[in-house]
């Protein structure tokens, strides 16, 4: 990570009690640290680190946008990134992730959080990444319209194209109404 030196917050030289640091992650960050969520955006980044007698507490609170593809058309599609986080470090002997706290040895003299970015925005990003609706690409809806299941759905209404279906309208094999039996006496 020699690139992404500049994410290195020296912790063993902090003079105040709360240092500051605020930083632009843009296309050029997404591609050093080659992560699978997204590879492209434009993300402000502020921190504030709080000294306290032995652990170290960073308040992240990161905005922007980031590019994913969306999981209808797979055309790239801006999702807006409006997050914060905490994360808390202590010195120790060697690495170590306590769940809550990122033990570093002294010899560190700090921690390098240019992955914590990226996971912070990664965790910022819904499940679901579909375009808003009649946003998708109109070849690719249209050949989703051709392969469905469901041929009269309308897929791009901004819809799930399988949300149409309700049980009413799925017959289920009669060897499962006994089971569904035993499931309604549970719930009695």
């Amino acid at each position: 990570m020699g690139r992404l030196g500049i994410y290195k917050v020296d912790l063993q030289g902090m003079t105040d009690r709360q240092v500051f640091y605020e930083w632009i992650v843009d296309n050029s960050f997404f591609a050093i640290i080659d992560g699978e969520e997204f590879q492209k955006g434009k993300v402000t980044v502020q921190l504030e680190v709080t000294k306290n007698i032995d652990l170290f507490v960073f308040q992240f609170v990161l905005k922007g946008y980031v590019y994913v593809p969306c999981d209808r058309c797979l055309d790239d599609m801006q999702m807006d990134i409006d997050t914060n986080g905490t994360m808390k470090v202590r010195f120790g002997t060697d690495f170590a992730d306590d769940g809550d706290i990122l033990i570093i040895p002294e010899s560190e003299r700090g921690v390098n959080i240019a992955w914590y970015i990226y996971e912070f925005i990664a965790l910022a990003i819904p499940l679901k990444h579909i375009h808003a609706p009649n946003k998708c690409n109109r070849d690719m809806v249209s050949k989703l319209k051709r392969h469905s299941a469901d041929e009269g759905s309308d897929v791009d209404t901004g819809e799930e194209m399988f949300d149409n279906y309700s049980d009413e309208r799925i017959e289920t094999d009669p060897r499962w109404n006994e089971l569904k039996s035993l499931i309604d006496i549970d719930n009695e």
